[in-house]
């Protein structure tokens, strides 16, 4: 399907109302030629990214898990995990075909007229679990990110199958079911290193209880440099797994104000530590702060699944974390004031943590 032509909106229209409340986006902007950022979409000099704090001779570790039962594709796991809170993995044995065909379905979707994907906004979807949106909370920031999104909150397969959108659900499904096995060992992993020797149905339901995946798009942008595609935080998950495509643009904090570049590498999959595990491991794991710049030439998109605790789940560092008399440095909270107090302030990289310390 060709990409839908946004009809032009004049300089006295609101972009706010065209972007968000009509359910155009930032892709609607986009395809419309803009030759300037409007000025809803300029981030302070603060949140830009420059090449002056770039570390380009760093990189996250890239770790192999084809030999999964070898201890030290495990022991690479937990180190990476400690001191990025970032890695990337390969032969995970989520095929490259279904990789393929999610991103294929995610470029679908956001081709969609726009009254189509205005059916998914929160005030028209048919549940809670599907939602299109921009940016990251409108109404919260004093500046709006150039991003598109499909939100969708894995509740079961038959609830997906009758509420998800047509254009991407198969696959997206498919995509999950698929990578289910890796996320499992992945945090198997990461439990015996802080000594939870097993993963029982109480701990299951703390570690991934609840899952979430996005589709992001971000479309081409007049002025790249001036705004960005998500700004500074850190996931309020679990662990986040990401599927990129070939642009690259996703970007993790490094040593002081630095930042380093999250190279796209065929077949992979991004792993990221979110705050719930950074709370269980008490701290042993971090959750480390992220952010995606825009691009001036080409459309991108990614794909991150959240795995995450139930809602109704407190989460506190674990038992077997301080059973060594280790001094615990978060309180118990409930997961879903937790999230609540992520999404009702804009992205300010790691601030939203200090609501579960001690």
């Amino acid at each position: 399907m060709a990409p839908t032509v946004a009809t032009p909106i004049s300089e006295s229209s609101n972009i706010t109302d065209f972007v968000v409340t009509n359910g155009n986006g930032v892709k609607g902007l986009s395809e419309m030629g803009l030759k300037t950022l409007p000025k809803q979409y300029i981030q302070p000099v603060e949140e830009r990214i420059t090449v002056s704090n770039i570390l380009p001779q760093e990189s996250i570790p890239i770790i192999d898990m084809s030999n999964w039962d070898e201890p030290k594709v495990s022991e690479s796991i937990c180190d990476a995990a400690e001191k990025w809170g970032f890695f990337q993995i390969i032969n995970h044995g989520v095929p490259v075909e279904v990789l393929e065909n999610v991103k294929d379905a995610t470029h679908r979707f956001f081709n969609l007229p726009a009254e189509e994907k205005r059916k998914f906004l929160k005030e028209n979807s048919p549940s809670n679990s599907v939602r299109f949106g921009t940016s990251f909370s409108p109404e919260a920031e004093k500046a709006l990110e150039w991003k598109d999104y499909l939100s969708l909150f894995y509740a079961s397969e038959d609830e997906a199958s009758a509420l998800w959108p047509s254009a991407c659900k198969d696959q997206v499904l498919e995509y999950m079911r698929r990578s289910d096995p890796t996320i499992q060992r992945l945090l198997e992993a990461l439990m015996k290193r802080i000594h939870v020797k097993e993963i029982d149905e109480t701990k299951e339901s703390l570690l991934m209880g609840s899952k979430r995946i996005n589709l992001n798009y971000y479309p081409v942008c007049p002025n790249p440099e001036l705004t960005v595609g998500v700004g500074r935080h850190s996931d309020v998950s679990t662990l986040t797994i990401l599927l990129q495509d070939d642009i690259g643009g996703l970007y993790v904090r490094g040593n002081n104000d630095s930042w380093v570049h999250v190279p796209p590498v065929s077949g992979s999959l991004v792993i990221n530590v979110g705050d719930a595990l950074q709370i269980m491991s008490n701290g042993r794991y971090k959750s480390i702060e992220h952010r995606v710049i825009a691009s001036g030439s080409k459309n991108r998109i990614s794909v991150p699944i959240f795995v995450n605790p139930r809602p109704c789940d407190m989460i506190g560092p674990f038992s077997e974390v301080l059973a060594g008399g280790e001094k615990a440095l978060y309180k118990q909270v409930l997961y879903s004031d937790y999230v609540k107090h992520f999404f009702r302030k804009a992205h300010d990289g790691k601030n939203t943590i200090e609501f579960a310390k001690i």
